[in-house]
C-alpha cells in the first residue's frame, strides 16, 4: 500500500502512479497520532568491536498523514526526546547525554520529516526524509514493512509499520570514541535505527 510520498509532488515512477486505488487503502486515508505506549525507537551499536549495545528512546512523539486515494499527499513527522534515551546503564546513558554525543541540554531533540517514499512491492517501502540530530540535517531512508490496520477493544482505529535504516553516526558530528590496545574503537561508526510504530487515527472534525 504506498502510503507515503513527496507532498504535492507526482509519483517517480509513472506507473506507481497510476496503480488503482485499492477500497481498503483509501478507508485508510486521515490523520494519525503515534501511540508511544505502543510504539519503540531503538538503536543498536558494536561496542569494543565484538558485542552489541542496544538502546532506545522512550519520550517520542509524531503524526502521520495518510491518502490513500493520493498517497503524494502523504506525511510523517517524529520528534524524539534525547533526555529518555536508554541502554540500561546509566553512566552510559549520561554520557550519550553529555557533549560527547547528543549534548541534550543544547539539543533536546532529533527529529525526522518525511521528504518522500516509494512502494518497493507487497507491504514493503521505503520512505525517505531529513534526519536532524544535534545541529546537522541530512537525508535518511528507512525501510519499512506495512504491518495492516486493526480497530482496538477501546474503537480507536490504529494502522502499524516497522522498519530500519542504518547510519554513520559521524556523518550528524556524533564522533567520540577511543582506540582499544587491541585495535580497534569503543564504539562503531555504524549505527542500526529501528522503528516499530503503532498510530491512532484521529476522529474527523465535525462540521
Amino acid at each position: 500500500m504506498a502510503l507515503f510520498n513527496r507532498k504535492n509532488q507526482p509519483a517517480a515512477d509513472a506507473a506507481t502512479a497510476t496503480l488503482p486505488v485499492d477500497p481498503a487503502l483509501a478507508a485508510l486515508t486521515g490523520d494519525y497520532t503515534i501511540d508511544p505506549a505502543h510504539s519503540a525507537i531503538g538503536f543498536t551499536v558494536r561496542h569494543a568491536m565484538v558485542t552489541n549495545v542496544r538502546g532506545s528512546f522512550g519520550g517520542h512523539e509524531g503524526t502521520l498523514h495518510l491518502d490513500g486515494a493520493d498517497p503524494s499527499r502523504s506525511t510523517a513527522s517524529i520528534d524524539v526526546q534525547i533526555e529518555t534515551v536508554d541502554t540500561g546503564i546509566a553512566d552510559r546513558d549520561g554520557h550519550l547525554r553529555s557533549a560527547d554525543f547528543f549534548d541534550a541540554e543544547k539539543f533536546p531533540q532529533l527529529t525526522f520529516r518525511s521528504t518522500q517514499a516509494e512502494q518497493l512491492g507487497g507491504d514493503a517501502y521505503r520512505i525517505t526524509g531529513d534526519l536532524t540530530i544535534k545541529d546537522v540535517t541530512k537525508p535518511l531512508s528507512i525501510d519499512l514493512e506495512f504491518n495492516g490496520s486493526a480497530t482496538d477493544v477501546y474503537g480507536n482505529e490504529r494502522v502499524g509499520f516497522e522498519g530500519s535504516a542504518t547510519i554513520l553516526r559521524s556523518d550528524w558530528g556524533l564522533t567520540w570514541n577511543a582506540a582499544l590496545e587491541t585495535g580497534g574503537v569503543m564504539v562503531s561508526d555504524k549505527v542500526k535505527l529501528t522503528f516499530d510504530i503503532s498510530a491512532i487515527k484521529a476522529a474527523p472534525a465535525q462540521a
